[in-house]
């Protein structure tokens, strides 16, 4: 009976399973749903902002934001160098570590703190984009969207009171957008002093986290904790504006401090040759040292002279004997337009003997190339007296003080404000069709401030600073400078006219607490206009 009941039971199990295949394949073919519809296929172009963030949801910066430069070509140098990195940061950090950790652990009463397996494992980080800001300053800033889903084992190993544990961090994801500023720039490999480093908004942390080999993080509450924790300390320590620290060079030994002064008298110029066409000429001196950022040196213009003499001294600073020369030049000055080039004619400081007073007389040269056939017209003679006099010991100046560190804001300055500081410095290549009588006219949140005029100059220099106190940051507003020339006379039909503007929006400003750069001039030709930007806080 117990046969018979068996081959039943399998008998029908074949027939019924047979009978269900049938039936379901029968309805699979004839029986079509309803309600599924053909796909709609659109074009990109056609879709809006939510559509396509739907649908791409990891657009790159550079994508997004023009100003945001693609770096694949980094990303493939560091998955080709990873496995080397990955060493060297690893043995980089024990040694960091190993001092701090032998500093703490007698607070705790531990035994001893030990890595025993510190690897990052083998997947590198990645940059979605990097922008980088330019700067009339001696610094490099940086911003790269580092993302990095790696699978580190790093295995930390506690003994206290005899017993050990251990605590093995998984499975960890940093998604973090630093600002990496190199400064001060410096002659001296790898040409940078310091390296500061500080996070722009806080970072995304996530990881796992094994304790005695059970998952801790499963634990109810501590995972929103640990990351939340983690994030408020990373937070309160390279949160901009406060930053990381990494010395590289000694900044007193990178940069290249004065050695010496040179002390420099215009005499005279002979037979110098006249540029206009009407009357006589009315030269003057420009130089400076070669290798140095400061502004060139002037006499005095001497009008309607072939043979001037000025006799006038002036005191420079040398940083380099062996590479640097004095550079002279002699100018034809001009009432209207640029001032015409007489002749030139360079002194290297290797040439001169120290503490020895020496009077030279130069032929005036088109330009300092030997093979200029141009340089064989006689265009005249200067005579200088130079003298250059070397520091001792005791008297190098051993101060290098960073001339980009701002200024706090002044006693009674609002706690959650700040001071805005406007420097207009200069413009370059500004023309008016009627005039150019230029002067910068600056209007911010409805008030009007005006620079001093410069007459007849299409490269006007102001150098004047303005100040606005404010209640708050000025993070959504704007500054505009109009460079405007005024007629010298009592025009009626010409008196004003715009030589171009520019807007500048002020959020970089309050980032960055310092800007120094050259804006070109909208509505001009090939104006340009330098300004200063700094925002200054209490703290």
């Amino acid at each position: 009976m117990g046969i018979f009941s068996t081959i039943l039971g399998v008998w029908g199990f074949g027939v019924g399973a047979s009978i269900g295949v049938v039936i379901g394949y029968y309805m699979f073919i004839y029986f079509q749903p309803s309600d599924v519809k053909d796909p709609v296929v659109r074009p990109l172009v056609e879709l809006d902002t939510k559509g396509l963030q739907s649908l791409l949801p990891e657009i790159p910066l550079w994508v997004k934001n023009p100003d945001y430069d693609r770096v694949d070509w980094l990303n493939r140098f560091i998955e080709k160098m990873w496995p080397f990195l990955d060493k060297a940061i690893c043995k980089t950090a024990r040694s960091i570590a190993k001092p701090i950790i032998a500093e703490q652990i007698p607070k705790y009463k531990i035994d001893s703190v030990e890595f025993e397996t510190l690897t990052l494992g083998s997947l590198p980080p990645t940059f979605s984009g990097m922008k980088v800001y330019t700067t009339d300053d001696k610094e490099l800033i940086m911003e790269p969207l580092v993302k990095w889903a790696g699978n580190p084992n790093i295995t930390i190993a506690v003994k206290a009171f005899g017993l050990k544990a251990t605590v093995q961090v998984v499975d960890l994801q940093v998604f973090a957008c630093p600002r990496i500023t190199l400064k001060p720039l410096v002659p001296t490999f790898p040409c940078f002093a310091k390296v500061y480093v500080s996070l722009m908004e806080k970072p995304h942390v996530d990881f796992g986290l094994k304790l005695l080999g059970a998952d801790a993080m499963a634990i109810p509450g501590l995972y929103r904790f640990v990351q939340e924790l983690i994030k408020d300390q990373v937070a309160k320590m390279y949160l901009w504006p406060k930053a990381l620290e990494i010395p590289i060079l000694d900044p007193t030994k990178a940069m290249i401090r004065p050695v010496g002064i040179l002390h420099v008298k215009i005499l005279r110029a002979i037979k110098l040759k006249r540029k206009d066409f009407v009357g006589s000429s009315d030269p003057y001196v420009k130089f400076k040292l070669t290798e140095d950022k400061l502004p060139s040196k002037k006499t005095t213009v001497k009008h309607n002279h072939l043979n001037p003499e000025w006799n006038e001294e002036f005191n420079m600073a040398v940083k380099d004997p062996e590479s640097q020369a004095l550079e002279l030049t002699v100018y034809d000055w001009e009432q209207i337009g640029n001032h015409d080039k007489m002749g030139m004619n360079v002194i290297p400081l290797k040439e001169l003997t120290p503490e020895e007073p020496k009077v030279m007389t130069l032929d005036l040269k088109k330009n300092m190339d030997p093979n200029d056939v141009q340089n064989e017209k006689s265009r005249g003679q200067i005579v200088v007296e130079v003298l250059y006099k070397p520091f001792k010991d005791d008297e190098i100046p051993v101060d290098v003080q960073d001339s980009n560190e701002l200024e706090k804001a002044p006693e009674g300055t609002p706690a959650s404000g700040g001071l805005l500081v406007v420097i207009i410095h200069e413009a370059q290549d500004v023309e008016g069709k009627h005039h150019t009588n230029p002067y910068v006219r600056l209007l911010f949140r409805g008030e009007e401030k005006k620079t001093k005029h410069v007459k007849k100059n299409r490269d006007p220099r102001w150098e004047e600073e303005f100040q606005f106190m404010l209640e708050e940051p000025p993070t959504n507003d704007r500054l505009h400078l109009e460079v405007v020339s005024a007629s010298s006379r009592m025009g009626i039909l010409h008196p004003k006219e715009t030589l171009g503007y520019v807007d500048i929006y002020l959020s970089d400003v309050v980032s960055n607490k310092r800007i120094n750069e050259k804006y070109n001039l909208i509505d001009s030709k090939n104006g340009r206009i330098q300004i200063e930007l700094q925002w200054r806080t209490s703290s």
